[in-house]
């Protein structure tokens, strides 16, 4: 974000000084714009990556396919939400609060999956599903920032491997004991 310029964005883009300033005003308004987007593209589910979490299948999903997406580009990306706000300062309050939002919205996407786990009995009753759902994301970041790093998906992997055992020990057998998970 503070490597480009408005200059860049308007000659990429092919408009003009005018029509850049008439609508956004400002680069950090038009990341807002452009995260206000993401934001509706994820609660309403038709962002390209689906957040929509409803079994565990689905979780593995969204763990993996994060990483696929990495790999479409070489693994020379990482999250756009992260890498934004590794360059937020004091002064990008509103890039600051967009950010927040997006987390909170997949937070709690991922939160009421587990509570509904919870609530059927197939999750540990003492399992919190807000912290397993910041586990989630703090995981997934970290997973593709290594493999950016790396520019190698086997950490991102092996991360997620990891991250669904320890999510697999909250579980709960049809008998109410915990459930190992099988690594593929």
């Amino acid at each position: 974000m503070r490597a480009t310029s408005p200059d860049q964005v308007i000659e990429l883009s092919k408009t003009g000084k005018g029509q850049f300033y008439y609508y956004f005003g400002s680069k950090e308004l038009l990341v807002h714009a452009v995260l206000q987007a993401h934001l509706e593209a994820i609660r309403s589910g038709t962002s390209v990556l689906s957040y929509d979490v409803e079994s565990w299948s689905d979780l593995e999903r969204w763990f993996t396919a994060h990483v696929d997406l990495q790999r479409r580009f070489q693994m020379t990306r990482g999250c756009p939400f992260g890498t934004i706000g590794n360059e937020v300062t004091e002064n990008d309050e509103l890039i600051r609060q967009d950010l927040h939002l997006i987390f909170e919205v997949v937070k709690h996407k991922l939160a009421t999956f587990f509570l509904k786990e919870k609530a059927s009995g197939a999750l540990l009753p003492t399992a919190n599903e807000e912290v397993l759902a910041d586990f989630c994301i703090a995981t997934i970041q970290g997973a593709m920032l290594m493999g950016r790093i790396k520019r190698q998906s086997q950490s991102a992997e092996t991360t997620i491997e990891q991250a669904l055992d320890h999510l697999s020990r909250f579980r709960c057998t049809p008998s109410g004991g915990s459930e190992a998970r099988a690594i593929s």
